[in-house]
Order: structure tokens, then C-alpha cells, then sequence
């Protein structure tokens, strides 16, 4: 090495420039904000992850989008999931438009690292080796296989033995080894708990010994092998040595799904409603001796993800980007030694189920949809009413049947009048979801000024974004797609543990 070089990176700790930190952004699929024992769950015990939320900034009223494409979406983009084209879970409404610049897409190009394990849901074209990541690892068969999977990682196919999410962490490892001593970015993202349910018999037999049925007990079992594996890869920061440079961040992509009826932090709604349940997520934060462990109250969200990782890595967002990007960033919070009341105090969010059937779009303005400002949400929980639309199977069909009475429906059995709830219809109902996250004291006819001022922010928000939704093929498709995506997740016969 020459000397002058050698003198320069000699300097580099004098100067007190830091090392970039190195990520890992952890998202699991369909887990609920109340799964996790630190939130209250009568029954999962998830020690590391009662640590990790101890041990990091937590933020409390963070939301999410309502189903797992659509968070996914917004999470990588910085948009809300409408204007990616995304506004499904199956194709081709699950297909990431190629023309989305995505976050990781920034950081490789500032000399990061960039790894993606996991579950990806947004289309294989380009896929994510397409979207800035530069090593990749999945399993075949996607959440159909759980034991003894075939993995492709880089394009080179890796057969393994014993339980899929086991296998995603050590490829996590591998992943962060490999990268050295360059900064490194990975977006690892579980299938557990999504359906179908499978778990080694050790994590399901005692939530059965518990009392639980089958169903549950292996949906709580995935959680707590999530913990698990969450324990072990925090053991392997602190043994390799990179445990203070590496930032764990840790957040579920919606709202609970075959927990509900076990726990659901006193909140109405799972996965796929426009209730309070739908969309509220855990998020923590962690840099051991940079950030002040606490709970954080301000209204947050996905969104905020991509320009708060972009300025913790130092990424230079381009400026043609940044006036699309809706959300914030985080780091004023995560800096902050205390609360901070004032911070994007006026915020709106955005919710909307989507569900609709493909070529329905303009039928679904004021239906399953959801506005946000601090601890208020105004929503409605209704069909759309069109006797086309409700021909095809889809969440319309759906809360028509609950309109008529029907109190078994998807994660609720015996309790969708409740969980799936249906609210007036043509017309918005309003919540303080922090003093009534069970939404049973419509606040709007005590407060029309504020249901006046959102519900003209909503009308002005879809009147503008829904142009760009059609162009990017947000309402693409054959509409009877969605039966005969029901159809294929019923006939599914695999492996519901390792005893079998």
C-alpha cells in the first residue's frame, strides 16, 4: 500500500468518520402485531423477541398496508402500494412494476452489499434480482413446502434438509459472511406464519398441550420458531463481532391472520379488513449504544422506511425521486433521547383492501377503505354494492355474506360478525383506535368537522392516485383469478410437521 493511502485510512478513526452500519430488515408474513409475548399473548413466550423490542426503539402506532404484496410494495418503493401497481397478492396484480426504483436499488449503487432472502411476493419480472439486490436466496415451491426445501440462491439451485424458515436464517448468515467487511444491507423475509401451517412437532406440541387446536397451535408454533431463529442470528451478530455496527430492524407485513380468535391485542380485524387489526404492526428499531431504547407514540409507517434507511447509509435519494416519496424519516425519532409530539403531526395515511375483482376498480372508491391522522381512523367496511362485481369470488362477495349474517369467515370462527364487521353503508365511521382499538364508539357524529376535512383528503387522494394505479395494471386481470387462487390454496396436502 502506498504511503500517502496508508496514512489516510490511519486518520479515518481520528477524524471520527464512522463506519456505515451494516441492516437487516426482518419481515415476517402474516404474523399480528399481539404475536409476541410483550404485547400481551396469553400463550407464545418469544423471548428474543421480547428482547429485541426491549432493547430498541419500538414504534407503537406504526401501520402497514392491509395484505402482504401491498406492504411490500410500499415498504421497498416509498409509495403507497396503488402507485407500484400492486393491489394484490396474485398475479398480475402482485407484479412490482420494473420502472419502481427501490431503496436497495440506491444502497448498492453507494457500495452496499445488498441480500435478499426469503419470500418476495412481487413478481419474477424482474424480480428482486432485478430491484438492486445482488445476492438472493429462496426456496421452491415458495409457502407450499416447509421441510427438506429446494432452495435456488444466485441461480444455483441447493438442496436442504429440516424446516424452510431454519434454512432462510442460516442463508441470512451465509449472506453476511460472504459480504466481509463491506457494509451490507439484508431484507430477510419469512413465510411463517402465512398458511398452509407446518412447524417442527417441538414448537407445536406445547401450545397443544396448552389446550389449543391444531390450527392454532401451529401457527403459534411458526411464531415461535421465528423467535428462535431470531435468537440465533442475534447470537451470531455478538460472535462475529458485529453486533454494535448492525442495525436489526423487525416488523410484520399485516394483520394477524390464524391467530385472531387466540389473541389480537384487543383490537377488531385481522389481515385483509379495514379494521384497526388490518394494518397495525410491530416495528423496533435496533443500534445497541446509538439509540435510546423506548417506546415511541408517533403515527409511522412502512413508508418511512425507504428515506430513514437511505440517510442512515448515507444514500443520496435522486431528486427527480424524492418529491414521489410519501414517507418520512425516521431519524429525528430514533436520535431523540424522549417523546417528540410535534413531529409530522399532521400526517394522513392512506388505507385501502383493494381486493376488488380484476376490472372493478372504479366501483371500489368507498369500499374497505381507511383514513388515518394521529389516533383517529375513519373507515368503511363495505361492499361495493355492484351486482357484477359481487359475482366473483372476492372480499365484496365476502362482506356481503357477513352483511347476511354469515359468523364464520377467514381466521374467524364464529366471530366474523365481529372481526369482519360491516359499517353503515355510505358513510364513514371514526375511531380514537388508541381508547377503542375494538372500534365500538363511532366518534363521527361528534366530530363531523374532522370526517368532513378526511374525507376530503381521501376523495383528493384517489382521484389523484387512481389514474396512476390503472396504468401500472393495478386492476389487471382475469376476475375470476381470485377463485382460482381459493381453489389451489384448498387442495394443498403437504407436510404439517416433521413427524409425518
Amino acid at each position: 500500500m502506498h504511503k500517502p493511502i496508508l496514512f489516510l485510512f490511519l486518520l479515518i478513526p481520528l477524524l471520527g468518520i464512522a463506519k456505515r452500519p451494516n441492516i437487516i430488515f426482518i419481515l415476517t408474513d402474516d404474523q399480528g402485531y399481539g404475536d409476541v409475548n410483550a404485547h400481551g399473548h396469553p400463550y407464545l413466550k418469544t423471548p428474543h423477541t421480547n428482547k429485541l423490542r426491549e432493547e430498541s426503539v419500538s414504534f407503537d402506532n406504526f401501520y402497514v398496508s392491509p395484505s402482504c404484496s401491498p406492504t411490500r410494495a410500499a415498504l421497498l418503493s416509498g409509495m403507497h402500494e396503488f402507485r407500484t401497481g400492486v393491489t394484490h397478492t396474485i398475479p398480475p396484480r402482485q407484479q412490482l412494476d420494473e420502472k419502481v426504483v427501490c431503496f436497495p436499488e440506491l444502497l448498492k449503487k453507494n457500495g452496499y452489499r445488498t441480500g435478499f432472502v426469503g419470500k418476495w411476493h412481487l413478481g419474477n419480472s424482474p424480480g428482486p434480482s432485478g430491484q438492486g439486490f445482488d445476492w438472493c436466496s429462496t426456496n421452491q415451491a415458495g409457502p407450499l413446502k416447509h421441510f427438506d426445501t429446494t432452495f435456488v440462491r444466485n441461480r444455483k439451485r441447493i438442496e436442504t434438509k429440516g424446516y424452510r424458515e431454519d434454512v432462510f436464517f442460516d442463508e441470512t448468515m451465509a449472506f453476511i459472511e460472504e459480504a466481509g467487511d463491506d457494509p451490507f444491507f439484508c431484507y430477510l423475509c419469512t413465510y411463517s406464519p402465512h398458511t398452509p401451517l407446518a412447524a417442527p412437532e417441538k414448537f407445536i406440541k406445547p401450545f397443544r398441550d396448552a389446550g389449543l387446536n391444531d390450527t392454532h397451535a401451529t401457527y403459534l408454533a411458526m411464531v415461535e420458531n421465528i423467535d428462535y431463529n431470531l435468537g440465533r442470528l442475534m447470537k451470531f451478530l455478538k460472535d462475529t463481532g458485529r453486533d454494535e455496527d448492525t442495525i436489526v430492524i423487525m416488523v410484520n407485513d399485516n394483520g394477524v391472520t390464524e391467530g385472531l380468535d387466540v389473541y389480537n391485542a384487543h383490537m377488531r380485524g385481522p389481515k385483509c379488513s379495514a379494521w384497526e387489526g388490518g394494518t397495525r404492526a410491530f416495528s423496533f428499531w435496533r443500534w445497541p449504544g446509538k439509540w435510546k431504547p423506548r417506546i415511541m407514540g408517533n403515527l409511522t409507517a412502512h413508508l418511512d422506511v425507504f428515506p430513514t434507511i437511505c440517510d442512515l447509509t448515507g444514500t443520496k435519494i435522486p431528486a427527480n425521486l424524492q418529491p414521489r416519496l410519501e414517507g418520512y424519516n425516521l431519524l429525528p425519532l430514533l436520535k431523540s433521547k424522549g417523546q417528540v409530539k410535534d413531529w409530522q403531526k399532521d400526517r394522513i395515511l392512506f388505507h385501502h383492501v383493494a381486493r376488488w375483482p380484476s376490472g372493478f376498480a372504479e366501483h371500489h372508491k368507498y369500499a374497505m377503505a381507511g383514513v388515518r391522522q394521529g389516533n383517529f381512523l375513519m373507515l368503511r367496511s363495505h361492499h361495493c354494492g355492484n351486482k357484477d362485481c359481487l359475482q366473483y369470488m372476492s372480499q365484496c362477495m365476502a362482506l356481503q355474506a357477513i352483511e347476511k349474517g354469515r359468523k364464520v369467515h377467514t381466521y374467524a370462527y364464529g366471530t366474523a360478525q365481529y372481526h369482519w364487521a360491516i359499517s353503515p353503508k355510505d358513510k364513514w365511521v371514526l375511531f380514537d383506535v388508541k381508547k377503542d382499538p375494538q372500534c365500538e364508539n363511532d366518534l363521527a357524529d361528534k366530530r363531523p368537522g374532522l370526517v368532513a376535512r378526511l374525507d376530503k383528503a381521501y376523495s383528493k387522494w384517489w382521484d389523484d392516485t387512481y389514474p396512476e394505479m390503472i396504468a401500472m395494471g393495478g386492476d389487471a386481470g382475469n376476475p375470476d383469478e381470485g377463485r382460482q387462487a381459493a381453489k389451489k390454496s384448498s387442495s394443498w396436502k403437504g407436510k404439517t410437521s416433521d413427524k409425518e
